[in-house]
């Protein structure tokens, strides 16, 4: 069962899922016999006490309910803490850990643009996007210290940036032997100008998150000194969230970061700082709109009306409400109305996939669980039994409750996917 106690497991994970659905997604874990408690830093993050398999494993990760991190790594996001329906820009996304909590954060109507320079750590990136659901994420792939973004606008960025990992030793201990002190500097200086052209991108009264999984003082308290002396930027104080243990002796700037104990914490070794731009932020910078005559149409597609994806599936529209979807060659992907706004015509970027488009004929994605309607609206299979679901995971196909060639998979309710209907039978594929 669920308890209040802290955990002595360090493994921890957060739930994926709106409020609502908390119940649903702890029931599947427990019904495949995970054993977990409570997390008090934040409202929907667990520790594993013990599980039957890997969590990795787990049906609840298989569909996208919950997200394996580490407690350390949800510290930046929520102490960056932006308003629902904010904008965020975080700099150095993937794998998206980070991006996805503050995606849950800014809730559908704001906005997270992830940018990642690594093509194939971009890929990852976009690959976790998907798994959890998250289509108020757009995807950008640069540099970030090249970021041709606006500059001066972006009220919210947070800054994970590349760092030696030396918090991580306990569980990666080859890090001590790649990234050996003398090999540091160019990992500095790289640091140095990443948060120098987020100074540049902040709007007044903005604020920035720093951190790395270091603890390294060249590359923690050491920069944040650089940044207050040279970018104008000020330090604010952090009190560490519920459950994390941090020291303070040192340097004067860890009088006011955080540089978590990883041992007596239960987690990895982490620096946070929080840094802000002189000045108050406006209402109406918490959602900012490109300031320049021209603006952006999104990337060049093919506009696509509601009514065509909806002509045979009836789609849950609301997750869809706040942008719009185009066809790119064969693919259909939504545009966030706030991207299109705040983005300049020649920035390249990629909203969220939905699915395939051929012979006006719309396939979704069968991970797309945000889309579903309930179960009484779209038919499908409901299972209350988890052998029943393990069975359909497995490739077997069930009987169809229902007809047409498409339904969905729930667990007691809570949308897990879509499924396959072939005659009688119904079958889940992830093609």
């Amino acid at each position: 069962m669920t308890t209040d106690q802290q955990p002595t497991l360090s493994r921890a994970f957060r739930l994926n899922c709106l409020p609502r659905d908390t119940e649903l997604v702890e029931s599947l874990l427990r019904a495949q016999g995970f054993l977990f408690a409570k997390d008090p830093c934040y409202e929907l993050a667990r520790s594993l006490l013990s599980g039957p398999t890997a969590l990795g494993n787990s049906m609840a990760h298989t569909f996208g309910h919950i997200y394996i991190q580490d407690r350390s790594s949800m510290l930046p996001p929520l102490l960056l803490d932006p308003p629902q329906g904010s904008v965020v820009l975080d700099m150095c996304a993937s794998p998206g850990s980070k991006t996805s909590l503050l995606a849950r954060l800014v809730g559908p109507e704001g906005l997270v643009v992830a940018n990642e320079v690594s093509p194939s750590r971009l890929g990852t990136l976009r690959a976790n996007l998907r798994l959890q659901n998250l289509p108020n994420v757009v995807t950008t792939c640069y540099q970030g210290q090249d970021l041709p973004l606006e500059e001066g606008i972006w009220p919210y960025i947070l800054v994970d940036a590349p760092c030696s990992g030396w918090g991580t030793v306990d569980k990666n201990p080859q890090v001590m032997n790649v990234w050996t002190p003398d090999k540091l500097a160019p990992l500095v200086q790289l640091q140095k100008d990443i948060l120098a052209k987020a100074a540049r991108f902040l709007s007044p009264g903005g604020t920035i998150i720093y951190s790395t999984c270091t603890t390294d003082p060249l590359e923690n308290e050491e920069q944040v000194r650089w940044a207050v002396d040279t970018l104008d930027l000020q330090l604010e104080h952090l009190e560490p969230l519920p459950g994390f243990r941090v020291d303070r002796k040192g340097a004067s700037e860890l009088a006011h970061c955080l540089l978590v104990d990883g041992t007596k914490s239960g987690a990895q070794g982490f620096f946070v700082a929080r840094l802000k731009k002189p000045g108050h932020l406006q209402q109406e910078q918490l959602s900012p709109t490109y300031r320049t005559e021209s603006t952006s149409t999104g990337p060049r597609g093919t506009p696509v009306s509601m009514d065509l994806l909806t002509r045979r599936l009836p789609l849950r529209k609301t997750t869809l409400e706040h942008g719009t979807c185009a066809l790119f060659k064969d693919r259909i992907f939504f545009l966030h109305h706030k991207a299109r706004e705040l983005f300049a015509p020649h920035l390249r970027w990629q909203g969220f996939p939905l699915g395939t488009l051929r012979n006006d004929r719309f396939r979704i994605d069968s991970r797309l669980h945000c889309l579903m309607p309930s179960h009484d609206v779209l038919g499908g299979l409901n299972v209350t039994d988890i052998d029943i679901l393990h069975k359909i995971i497995s490739g077997q196909s069930l009987p169809s409750p229902g007809q047409g060639t498409t339904g969905g998979l729930y667990w007691q309710g809570l949308p897990l996917g879509w499924l396959t209907i072939k005659g009688s039978r119904c079958l889940w594929s992830d093609r």
